[in-house]
């Protein structure tokens, strides 16, 4: 069971400690600084700007006003900008919406049309050069299907046959079609950009099919001079197929299960996650969950059964993070929503050592950081430590042990502001802002002193301590200390 921080009379004086990072969409549910506060301490540790919504002038509002909260409550929190990616959408319909029913016909039109029931037109009419005859075209994630039935120079001739909803900006994809589309938009590079001055934490990038995209975009982010992390989303067949080299050349990734399921089969999804999850475990790199988590919650105050057992499977499988879209976007519960999440987490954590198959940590994984990882968690199991408590500049020895999984909360102390928030995602983690004092003495003491004030041990607790090989300035050698806290 996770452990918990006792105080010195053994009264809590912090939440519960909760391996699993949760992602919160930001939205006009919850972009006040009030409500920011609100889901920070309800236990969000990522805050994610959707940027295929709004402007980047409004972005900017909920920045100021996320870092506001921050400032306020001392919380690392990290922020995750999300590129719009080439997303194909309908253009503006006639009356907001119309119905389509299975057997009618719809045209797609090359030319921007107003839309109606008998024809509509794309964002990216470029792409029917990509559609042939016999191929699916889907609307609001596969809500609506039609069959191309005729293809010519103005466009495609469809029926529909699966019958619903047609309305404004509307998603569609194209799952039998190689789409010829360019992995960024020139809204992508002005989000990079905005993204770049406001030094956000992480960017993740939609729409990936291939590593050569993500070290594109990896370019552009080092001609602005940024070292932004890139979180890949998977959520195309190409990126399936490309899966191991895209997380090599990424820094983390996101697992787009609503896409992903509308590009293949859906059936398919639930594997494809567990797969993926793996690798990353593998690859050490950090991995998030996302899509419709706890979606009924949007309008209910209480989840399905079924989005329990799915939020508590994600975890099971390894992620470090669950991430939560419309539900604190735009739905009625947002805090509720962080609150459900987070019982789960810490409910499925009880169980989890016994669920997890043996750990695949960082098996791809050499060099001195990773041997005191390995050395970190195999003393823990044998020590039973409270907390293990690593120094680190970039986050890497922290993150590196994170996916290690052991049931102990890992204090990564850093004098970097931006490693503190970017460990934020890395599960397990705790960071905390603080400079490294020159001797292993002080050293001690100053871990010994932040424990105690924060409540993580009492006087006597054993604890762990790393020290990596690069974690301040030249010449630190990589070491291991265990030490009984003294008050």
């Amino acid at each position: 069971m996770p452990s918990q921080p006792v105080s010195q009379n053994d009264t809590p004086a912090v939440k519960p400690w909760i391996g699993t990072k949760i992602v919160a969409t930001i939205g006009p549910a919850s972009c006040s600084t009030e409500n920011v506060t609100s889901l920070i301490q309800a236990g969000a540790n990522v805050l994610r700007l959707n940027f295929s919504h709004g402007s980047l002038e409004s972005h900017q509002e909920t920045l100021d006003n996320i870092r506001s909260a921050t400032d306020k409550l001392k919380t690392p929190v990290a922020i995750l900008g999300d590129l719009c990616g080439p997303k194909i959408r309908l253009e503006k319909i006639e009356n907001d919406s119309f119905e389509i029913s299975i057997g009618d016909s719809l045209r797609i039109s090359r030319k921007s049309v107003l839309g109606n029931s008998r024809q509509v037109s794309i964002n990216q009419p470029d792409i029917l050069n990509d559609i042939n005859v016999g191929h699916r075209i889907l609307i609001d994630d596969g809500n609506v299907r039609l069959k191309v039935v005729n293809k010519d120079s103005d466009g495609l001739d469809c029926h529909c046959v699966v019958s619903g909803k047609v309305s404004n900006n509307k998603g569609i994809n194209c799952p039998d079609s190689d789409t010829q589309l360019s992995a960024l938009t020139e809204r992508d590079l002005e989000c990079a950009r905005w993204a770049a001055d406001a030094n956000v934490d992480y960017l993740a990038f939609s729409f990936v099919r291939s590593a050569d995209e993500v070290h594109q975009l990896r370019k552009i982010l080092d001609e602005l001079d940024s070292d932004i992390p890139i979180v890949s989303k998977i959520e195309t067949p190409q990126a399936i197929k490309n899966i191991d080299a895209i997380i090599n050349a990424s820094d983390a990734l996101l697992v787009a299960r609503g896409d992903l399921g509308v590009e293949m089969d859906v059936e398919s999804v639930p594997f494809l996650q567990k797969d993926i999850v793996e690798r990353c475990q593998r690859s050490g790199k950090p991995v998030i969950v996302a899509t419709q988590m706890l979606q009924s919650m949007v309008d209910s105050p209480v989840p399905t059964r079924a989005e329990v057992s799915d939020v508590a499977n994600a975890i099971i499988d390894g992620a470090d993070a669950v991430m939560l879209s419309a539900e604190t976007a735009v739905g009625r519960f947002p805090v509720e929503t962080i609150q459900v999440i987070n019982r789960i987490a810490a409910q499925t954590e009880k169980y989890d050592q016994n669920l997890r198959p043996p750990t695949i940590a960082n098996s791809n994984c050499a060099g001195i950081t990773c041997a005191i990882a390995r050395g970190l968690e195999a003393i823990s199991s044998q020590t039973n430590p409270v907390v293990v408590a690593v120094w680190t500049k970039n986050g890497e020895l922290a993150q590196t042990l994170s996916k290690h999984r052991i049931d102990k909360p890992v204090v990564a102390l850093t004098p970097s502001s931006t490693t503190l928030r970017r460990l934020a995602l890395s599960y397990g983690v705790v960071p905390r802002l603080s400079e490294k004092p020159e001797t292993e003495k002080k050293r001690i003491k100053t871990v010994d002193h932040l424990l105690l004030t924060e409540g993580w041990v009492k006087s006597g607790d054993t604890v762990v301590m790393g020290l990596g090989p690069q974690s301040l300035e030249f010449g630190d050698t990589g070491s291991i200390t265990i030490h009984a806290v003294s008050s």
